[in-house]
């Protein structure tokens, strides 16, 4: 009892230590306030040396925090989390982390804890620390941890606060400025102060800066969107986490929204810190989504200075390129837009890689689409490519082109978005000198404009491609499937899931190679696409097992083409293969079904097929209401 009472005594002397230490310590930052917390629990506990480690979470590692340099010479300054998971026990030895020039029974430790979890370790060594009874070391920890913790809360809550006050003065920057360059720049800035030890990068969708001294990169798609978190991030307007713990850094991909679209991405690199913690991640989402805005006000204004007299006809046609317009439907508007304003008689957009070849983009004027255009395209293409500027003759006619012109004015100017659109914009009157050279200058303004929504609908169109066809058969993925068959079984009478797998498959990897495996998925998958043609949608659903839907057609024909599918892979397979497949039917008058029923169906049938002998197709049983 006597023992007790004197551990009461000094444990109630600890906490009105402690309270007053609270109470009257102001150190500028938390982490100098954990140091002279250590000297307080030093001179308390009699011992030569007291330190605490606290668990860093950016950089997945226990910290050392101690007053003066006696502990940093016989202890770690810190440890991993990787080191204390490596250890090949129960009970992890913290001592042997700790201990850097084995002073062994001298150093007492003890855990503290924050919800179940250790989030640090309190470190004594001397010969009063050896003496303190475990109860109490543990007793001692514990009050340091509401201490840590209380004053911890108190200094992420000033953290916070100045942080979001900085924010909240630049913001007022951000969407006062006229200038891109000035929101790229305050951007930077303001995360550089708020996190000055990150790498940061804008990965911009367009040339946005003339700025040197920014990090701007452009933004590139791979066709491997998976592997693309960039990508991801732009396209889906959720932010990406990479985490490289190899390389001992994570990376993470914000993309700058506004109002009307994405119009790039915040890269931040985080060297030597292994995750973000969740409040530093909604920072990042926060001013990525404040900037995305800001750029997106600034942009618009620039564009509505650019142009004087010509701002009505570059804003309207701007706003509507910048609508959710196919390819196609952007370059009709575009040649009605030219042929109205310029009054020109023939309007032609034309792509080329090589001068040798070109093609006519869909909704150029009808001469473009005939073989006569054939000439004056080349003609321009190589003049274009000799002067590396617009083209703008006022009589075709003492030009040597192969054959008379039945149009005399002529205006061209390139198409040129870095690597993603090579090409020209053509526009044609029969008159001579019908075109006067301010209509050449509003044209190039009006083309630059547009080549950048012509070259944005070429990527969004060929990544939408991508992301609906599997990589390696070019079928369409199970995904696109999926939403197809929902859409289908909401508004047609009937129709047919199809299920097939490649027999035995394993042993074509195992005997041939994957190489060869893969082959043998894409030849199943050429002779299903072959046999289908329009009449269904085919898609890889996974692995060695492919699928198709065919809507409208009665089961029987279903039935018919499965067979000529099968009949036709067992013969020209090579090496050769068999499939097993199920069919799933159904009908409106039976029941009409969700997507779920019937690939539940299809998949007990090819179940049955392949349980039953395989190299065979079996037909489920139609869905139908009970009774």
């Amino acid at each position: 009892m006597i023992v007790q009472s004197l551990i009461k005594k000094r444990l109630e002397k600890l906490q009105s230590l402690l309270f007053e230490f609270m109470t009257s310590e102001s150190p500028y930052t938390f982490e100098q306030f954990v140091v002279n917390l250590t000297d307080e629990i030093k001179s308390f506990s009699h011992s030569s040396v007291c330190a605490i480690y606290l668990l860093d979470e950016w950089k997945g590692r226990f910290q050392l925090y101690s007053k003066g340099g006696a502990a940093e010479e016989s202890l770690r300054i810190h440890f991993s989390l990787d080191d204390l998971h490596n250890q090949k026990t129960s009970e992890p030895d913290v001592h042997q982390l700790i201990d850097a020039k084995s002073v062994g029974s001298s150093l007492r430790i003890t855990s503290l804890y924050s919800e179940g979890t250790v989030f640090g370790y309190l470190v004594l060594k001397g010969a009063s620390s050896v003496q303190i009874e475990d109860g109490f070391l543990g007793a001692i920890g514990l009050e340091v941890t509401k201490c840590i913790k209380k004053i911890e809360g108190f200094y992420m809550s000033m953290e916070e606060e100045k942080k979001y006050e900085l924010l909240y003065k630049v913001t007022s920057h951000f969407h006062s400025s006229i200038d891109t360059d000035g929101v790229l720049i305050e951007i930077i800035e303001t995360l550089r102060k708020t996190y000055p030890d990150f790498q940061y990068y804008l990965l911009l969708s367009n040339d946005y800066t003339k700025d040197n001294d920014l990090p701007v990169r452009e933004l590139t798609y791979d066709m491997d969107l998976e592997s693309s978190a960039s990508t991801q991030a732009y396209l889906t307007g959720e932010v990406q986490i990479e985490d490289h713990l190899g390389e001992k850094r994570s990376i993470l991909y914000a993309p700058l929204k506004g109002k009307q679209g994405i119009y790039g991405v915040l890269k931040v690199v985080t060297p030597d810190y292994l995750y973000f913690p969740k409040k530093d991640v909604e920072f990042f989402i926060f001013i990525a989504n404040t900037a995305g805005k800001a750029l997106e006000n600034a942009q618009l204004y620039q564009q509505s200075r650019k142009l004087n007299s010509d701002l009505q006809l570059i804003n309207s046609t701007s706003q509507k390129l910048n609508s959710n317009m196919r390819l196609t439907e952007k370059i009709r508007y575009m040649a009605y837009k030219i042929q109205q304003s310029f009054h020109a008689d023939e309007v032609g957009f034309v792509t080329y890689e090589e001068l040798s070849s070109h093609n006519v983009l869909e909704g150029s004027t009808e001469y473009f689409t005939s073989s006569e255009s054939s000439a004056l395209v080349h003609y321009v293409m190589e003049s274009i490519s000799h002067q590396e500027g617009p083209l703008f003759i006022s009589d075709l006619e003492a030009k040597p082109i192969d054959h008379v012109l039945q149009y005399r004015s002529l205006m061209a100017v390139p198409m040129k978005d870095h690597e993603h659109i090579s090409g020209l914009a053509i526009v044609l009157h029969k008159d001579p000198y019908f075109f006067t050279f301010e209509s050449f200058k509003l044209l190039q303004s009006l083309v630059a404009h547009s080549t950048l929504a012509f070259a944005n609908s070429i990527l969004r169109e060929e990544l939408e491609k991508a992301v609906i066809t599997d990589y390696l058969t070019k079928l369409h993925s199970r995904v696109h499937l999926d939403r197809c068959v929902e859409q289908h079984v909401k508004h047609d009478e009937n129709g047919s899931l199809i299920l097939f797998d490649i027999d035995n498959f394993k042993n074509i990897n195992d005997t041939y190679g994957h190489q060869v495996g893969d082959e043998v998925i894409c030849q199943v998958a050429d002779i299903i696409k072959t046999v289908i043609g329009d009449q269904g949608l085919s898609a890889r659903w996974g692995g060695e097992e492919l699928a198709v839907y065919i809507p409208v057609l009665p089961s029987e024909k279903a039935h018919d083409l499965t067979e000529i599918i099968r009949e036709k892979i067992a013969l020209s397979t090579s090496p050769a293969v068999t499939v097993s497949c199920g069919i799933a039917p159904w009908r409106s008058e039976w029941l009409r079904p969700d997507r779920k029923q019937i690939v539940q169906q299809a998949d007990q049938a090819l179940y049955k097929a392949k349980s039953s002998g395989r190299n065979r197709i079996v037909t489920a049983h139609p869905i139908k209401e009970k009774g």
